[in-house]
């Protein structure tokens, strides 16, 4: 059982850094490359879920409460390894 924990955590770490990497990366002109659109297929389905709830003069800010509450169960499950 701690092997499946220890390897379904780094998974997931895998794919929060990967969510960083999108978000970072939409603010600049690399979002119109083939890159970026294989990021957005990968990381969408999570993060639209969150799409929408937040919005300020067009800025979108739910990718953070998005990636807040990944990084709160990655933290419960870092404790339970």
């Amino acid at each position: 059982m701690l092997i499946f924990l220890t390897i379904a955590y780094y998974a997931l770490l895998v794919y929060f850094y990967i969510m960083v990497i999108y978000i970072l990366l939409s603010w600049t002109p690399i979002k119109n490359t083939r890159f970026y659109y294989l990021l957005d297929k990968i990381v969408n389905p999570y993060l639209r879920i969150f799409s929408g709830w937040i919005v300020i003069s067009n800025i979108d800010f739910t990718p953070m409460l998005g990636l807040l509450l990944y990084q709160f169960v990655l933290s419960v499950i870092a404790r339970a390894i």
